[in-house]
């Protein structure tokens, strides 16, 4: 097995087993690095690079939207407002190709992700 097919086998590994709040993290993690990735290759003028790793980051925050169960009230609404938030950046970052746009809402989300896994890693330790 290469080394590629070796990652691959593991990173599906880690998703088959991960837990639900985990598997947010993971979300997360993504949409992060491909909205850096993204702000990066529009500072660099890579407009095609720069529109590929935002899409992959919105389709990522669209899971995290889509996985909200609105019937928990508050928090998943305020959540939902969040991440409606950070799109209504990216359409900004690409409209007006302005990077920084795009920094703003991997801020929010970086914020989520940690207290995502704090919850992640507290549940951890209980269920271990």
């Amino acid at each position: 097995m290469n080394q590629y097919a070796h990652a691959r086998a593991y990173a599906e590994s880690a998703v088959l087993t991960a837990s639900p709040e985990r598997l947010v993290v993971m979300a997360y993690d993504g949409a992060i690095r491909s909205l850096r990735q993204s702000a990066e290759a529009m500072r660099r003028g890579d407009r095609e690079r720069a529109r590929n790793r935002m899409r992959n980051g919105e389709l990522l925050i669209d899971e995290l939207n889509n996985a909200l169960d609105m019937s928990y009230g508050e928090i998943p609404a305020r959540l939902r407002a969040l991440y409606l938030y950070c799109k209504r950046l990216l359409i900004q970052a690409n409209t007006k190709t302005d990077p920084e746009a795009i920094d703003v809402a991997v801020s929010l989300l970086a914020k989520l992700r940690e207290s995502w896994n704090t919850i992640a890693t507290s549940r951890e330790h209980t269920t271990a």
